[in-house]
C-alpha cells in the first residue's frame, strides 16, 4: 500500500469504494505521477510544485486546486464546483470517473 491507500483505509466501509475510484481514476489519468501526502490528503504531484488533491468528507469527495477550464469541459464541471478552485462528487451519485480523468488530463496539460 502506498500513502493513498492508507489514507483511503481510515474512511468507513461505504466510502472507500468511492475514493478507491476517485484514486484510481487519478492514476490512469496521471501515469508516473508522484503521490504523497500533503495537506493531509492524497496528492498527485504534476510537477516539482504542483499538485491535484483529493479528500474525502462527511457527505462528499472534493478535487483541488481545479482553476477553471477550458469552456466545453468546464460546462461538463460546472454541476461538480463548489468553489472556484474545487469539485465536489457528493458520495450519494455514481462518480463521474471520466470527468475526473479528464479534469487531471487538463490540470497535468497546465503543469508539464
Amino acid at each position: 500500500m502506498n500513502a493513498t491507500d492508507d489514507y483511503i483505509a481510515t474512511f468507513p466501509d461505504e466510502v472507500r469504494p468511492i475514493l478507491t475510484e476517485v484514486a484510481e481514476a487519478l492514476r490512469r489519468a496521471l501515469p508516473g505521477a508522484e503521490e504523497r501526502i500533503r495537506y493531509g490528503m492524497p496528492a498527485f504531484m504534476l510537477s516539482d510544485r504542483y499538485a491535484l488533491h483529493f479528500a474525502g468528507w462527511k457527505h462528499h469527495v472534493g478535487i483541488y486546486p481545479v482553476s477553471p477550464l477550458e469552456a466545453e469541459l468546464e460546462a461538463e464541471v460546472a454541476p461538480y464546483r463548489a468553489a472556484k478552485d474545487t469539485v465536489k462528487l457528493l458520495y450519494k451519485n455514481p462518480v463521474p470517473t471520466e470527468l475526473v480523468e479528464r479534469i487531471a488530463v487538463a490540470m497535468r496539460a497546465r503543469h508539464p
